[in-house]
């Protein structure tokens, strides 16, 4: 009998680049991800299932083994914390950069700096290391607006152009790290379905290179 594998995919940017990754790999789904309104997604193996979720989401459903693998960004494991999980592979895709960003005239409070971002614990740490107290304000959409509407004197995203930064007056300071999109596999997974993740593993890693 072939074990079953759901692999868990992130909507948005992520998944434009991740299909034809996966396309190279050998793997499809029978339906249009992009315009398809189901969630779960049949594909051209019998033994393999898709499953579309929002990316902050993909690392919790492969944590808790409702997914066998999964693509998320390096941000969203980082902030996830890599709890029952193991990252396999640098997928090499929707590579952007996460950065402070504010109004390049403004000087900024030498006391407690206010930071609006949707990565609470990357931001913690990124400021703790530089010795700064900060009041985290944690935002899950239109970041760029915190400055503007006085709510926080910068934001912690991602950047990938600079245009919604540039179009809303602001503009990138720090760079904190660099982002990419990784494999990650639920450690339980791993144990009981070895055979099947590691082939599946070995066509992912063979459409990466």
């Amino acid at each position: 009998m072939t074990r079953e594998l759901t692999i868990a995919l992130a909507k948005g940017r992520i998944l434009d680049e991740t299909l034809p990754l996966l396309a190279r790999a050998g793997i499809e789904a029978t339906d249009d991800l992009a315009t398809s309104r189901k969630l779960v997604f049949a594909t051209n193996h019998k033994n393999i299932k898709l499953v579309l979720i929002r990316s902050a989401d993909v690392a919790t459903y492969v944590q808790y083994g409702a997914a066998d693998l999964g693509i998320a960004g390096k941000d969203v494991l980082l902030e996830h914390g890599g709890e029952g999980l193991y990252e396999r592979l640098d997928l090499k895709i929707a590579p952007c950069r996460l950065m402070t960003a504010g109004f390049a005239e403004r000087s900024l409070p030498r006391t407690r700096l206010k930071v609006a971002t949707k990565y609470p614990r990357i931001t913690r740490q990124f400021f703790l290391d530089q010795g700064r107290q900060v009041e985290l304000i944690k935002l899950y959409g239109s970041m760029e607006l915190a400055p503007v509407v006085g709510l926080a004197d910068i934001i912690v995203d991602l950047v990938d152009t600079g245009s919604t930064l540039k179009a809303n007056g602001l503009t990138p300071l720090d760079h904190i790290m660099d982002i990419s999109s990784r494999l990650i596999i639920n450690r339980a997974s791993l144990k009981m379905k070895n055979q099947p993740i590691r082939e599946l593993v070995d066509k992912i890693e063979a459409a990466v290179e």
